[in-house]
C-alpha cells in the first residue's frame, strides 16, 4: 500500500521550492496533457521553477492574443496547490494582470472558474477585453502530485495550439534559468491582485441550470462527500440557498488525504468513480435517498444510490435520457457530445429520442465550441466528467462540472420519483445491456509513439470475438480529429486502444452488447490485434 503521511507531504513541499528541474530531461520538462501540466516535486516534475515558467508563458500568450480582462485563479486542496498559487501570483502581479481569487484562502473548483469566465465574457464582451483563467489541480491524482491548467476565454480547457505554444515557451524559459520571468516580491500588495467571493455567485446561478424547486419540495435526503476537495465550502451554501435536505458526510481537509480508503492498487486517489476510493460513501448508501462525491477540483462526479455506486457510463446514459426529455427550451438541432471511449448505449438513447451524437477524441476541450454555441446540449466522458446547457439553452460551463451532475441526479430522483440507477435499469431493459471495461497492456515508448502513425488500412481483421468488423477508425467521426489511437467497431461491440501519457502502457477500452464473456474475448483479441500492429 502506498499511503503518504505528513512526512512525505512535508518532503514534497520542501522539494517544491528547493529542487531545480533539469530542462534536458524530458521527464522534468513542462508537458501539457489533456488536463494541463502535472507532476510531483519529489521527482522534479512539478516545482516552483515550472510554475514560474508556465505562468510567465501564459502572461505572454494573453498579451499576444489581446486578452486584457481579468484572470480567474483557482486551486484545489492538494498540498502543492497553495504554494503553486503563491508562485503564480508573483508572476501575474509582476506582469500587471488583474487576478481574481477566492478570499480567505478557500479552494475553488474547476467548474466555478469556468462558469465565472463564461458569465463575465457574456456580460462584458467588448469593454475591457475578455477574461480567462488558471486552475491549480492534479484532479484526483495522489496527494504528492501537483497540476496547473489554463482555461481560455471560452471558459474551457485550452486547445492544443495554445497549450503547445505555452509548453514550448515555458520550456525555453526553464532552459534559460527563468531569467526572463517577471516576478513580484509581494504580489498581494499590488492592486491588480484582488480577493473576492466566488461561492455566492456560483451558488445563486445554479438555479439557471438545475431545477431546484422539485428537489426541495420532495424533501429527498442527500449526502455529499467532497473527498477533502474544493467542493467542501459549496455544499452547505447550496443546501441553505435552495432549501435542500443535504448533509455533508465528510468535512475532513488533510493534504495527505489520510481519511481516504486506498484505491485498487493501494495508492491514494480521490477518484469519485472508484468503488475502492468511494468505500466510505458507499457504506452510507442506505442512509440517504441519494449520495454523491466530487474529486478535489470538483470537475468529476460519483453517484451512489441505495443499490450502490453507479458506473460513470451508466449515469451519463440516465442523465442524457432525462435531460433530452425535460429541457424543452433546448435547441432542436443540438447534439450530444461523447468521447470515442464512452458507451455506445448513449447512441441508442439519442437515436430513440431523435438526437444526434457527436463523437470526439478523449478530452473535454473538444466539447467547448459546441457548448459555447449551443450546438451541443451535453458533453460527457466515460471518466465521470460532463456538463450541459442552462435551462434556457445558453452555456453554463465549458469545463466539466461535478457539482452540477450531482445536483442533476437529485433533480432526476425528485421529478421521476426513481433514482438514476432505476432509470438506467429501465433503459437497459428497452435498449440492451452493455458490458464495459478497460484493460491496461504493457507498451514500450516506441510502441506508444507508433499509435500516432496507425491507419485504418493497417487493420486486416474482418471478424473480432466472433462478430463482423463494421468500422475501423483513427479519427473521431464527430470532428475528424485524431483519436491518438485506434477504434474498431463490430456488430456487437467495439474496442479502442490509446497510449497512456504517463506510464509505459496502452489502454484498451471495450464494450460488448452480448455478455461479460464476450467482452473478455473482445479485450483479449483486441490486445493481440494491437500487438500484431507493432510487429
Amino acid at each position: 500500500m502506498s499511503r503518504p503521511d505528513a512526512g512525505s507531504i512535508d518532503a514534497a513541499l520542501r522539494a517544491y521550492g528547493n529542487v531545480l528541474p533539469d530542462p534536458r530531461d524530458p521527464a522534468q520538462a513542462v508537458v501539457f496533457g489533456t488536463s494541463g501540466h502535472r507532476g510531483s516535486s519529489l521527482n522534479g516534475s512539478f516545482t516552483e521553477a515550472h510554475i514560474l515558467a508556465i505562468t510567465q508563458a501564459i502572461c505572454e500568450h494573453r498579451k499576444s492574443r489581446g486578452i486584457f480582462g481579468p484572470l480567474y485563479l483557482g486551486k484545489d486542496t492538494h498540498a502543492l496547490s497553495a504554494p503553486a498559487q503563491e508562485t503564480a501570483l508573483e508572476v501575474l502581479a509582476a506582469n500587471d494582470i488583474v487576478t481574481l481569487l477566492q478570499k480567505d484562502g478557500l479552494p475553488t473548483p474547476t467548474p466555478v472558474i469556468s462558469q465565472a469566465i463564461v458569465a463575465y465574457n457574456r456580460k462584458r464582451a467588448g469593454t475591457d477585453g475578455p477574461a480567462d483563467g488558471i486552475v491549480i489541480t492534479p484532479s484526483h491524482n495522489p496527494p504528492e502530485d501537483g497540476g496547473f491548467k489554463y482555461n481560455e476565454p471560452h471558459g474551457g480547457p485550452a486547445g492544443t495550439e495554445v497549450t503547445g505554444w505555452i509548453e514550448k515557451r515555458a520550456n525555453a524559459l526553464l532552459a534559460g534559468g527563468n531569467r526572463e520571468v517577471r516576478r513580484a516580491a509581494f504580489p498581494r500588495k499590488k492592486d491588480c491582485i484582488r480577493e473576492t467571493d466566488f461561492i455566492t455567485p456560483y451558488v445563486r446561478a445554479l438555479g439557471r441550470v438545475v431545477n431546484m424547486t422539485p428537489i426541495a419540495a420532495a424533501g429527498i435526503s442527500l449526502g455529499a462527500d467532497p473527498l477533502g476537495g474544493s467542493s467542501l465550502p459549496y455544499w452547505e451554501p447550496i443546501a441553505e440557498h435552495y432549501g435542500l435536505s443535504l448533509t455533508v458526510t465528510n468535512k475532513n481537509l488533510d493534504p495527505a488525504f489520510s481519511f481516504m480508503p486506498p484505491d485498487h492498487d493501494g495508492k491514494i486517489r480521490m477518484d469519485c468513480s472508484s468503488p475502492w476510493a468511494m468505500a466510505g460513501l458507499i457504506s452510507l448508501a442506505g442512509k440517504y435517498d441519494l449520495a454523491f462525491a466530487n474529486d478535489p477540483d470538483a470537475d468529476r462526479h460519483g453517484i451512489v444510490t441505495p443499490s450502490g455506486l453507479m458506473q460513470p457510463n451508466d449515469y451519463l446514459c440516465a442523465a442524457v435520457w432525462y435531460l433530452i426529455r425535460s429541457r424543452l427550451r433546448w435547441p432542436d438541432g443540438a447534439r450530444v457530445g461523447k468521447t470515442a471511449v464512452t458507451t455506445s448505449l448513449l447512441n441508442k438513447i439519442c437515436s430513440s429520442l431523435g438526437r444526434e451524437v457527436q463523437e470526439t477524441p478523449v478530452g473535454f476541450k473538444w466539447f467547448v465550441p459546441g457548448l459555447s454555441s449551443g450546438t451541443l446540449l451535453f458533453g460527457g466522458e466515460e471518466s465521470a466528467g460532463a456538463s450541459f446547457l442552462c435551462l434556457d439553452g445558453s452555456a453554463w460551463t465549458t469545463d466539466k462540472d461535478g457539482i452540477l451532475l450531482n445536483l442533476l441526479a437529485a433533480e432526476m430522483t425528485a421529478v421521476q420519483e426513481r433514482n438514476p440507477a432505476e432509470i438506467y435499469a429501465h433503459l437497459v431493459e428497452r435498449l440492451g445491456r452493455p458490458f464495459y471495461a478497460r484493460r491496461d497492456a504493457a507498451a514500450t515508448p516506441e510502441q506508444k509513439k507508433a499509435f500516432k502513425t496507425l491507419t485504418p488500412e493497417a487493420v486486416k481483421a474482418r471478424v473480432l470475438a466472433g462478430s463482423r468488423v463494421t468500422g475501423v477508425m483513427t479519427r473521431a467521426p464527430g470532428n475528424q480529429e485524431p483519436l491518438g489511437g485506434l477504434k474498431v467497431v463490430t456488430e456487437n461491440g467495439w474496442f479502442a486502444a490509446r497510449p497512456s501519457g504517463t506510464e509505459d502502457i496502452y489502454k484498451i477500452y471495450a464494450e460488448s452488447f452480448v455478455s461479460d464473456a464476450h467482452l473478455n474475448d473482445l479485450q483479449t483479441e483486441a490486445q493481440a490485434l494491437v500487438n500484431s500492429l507493432f510487429g
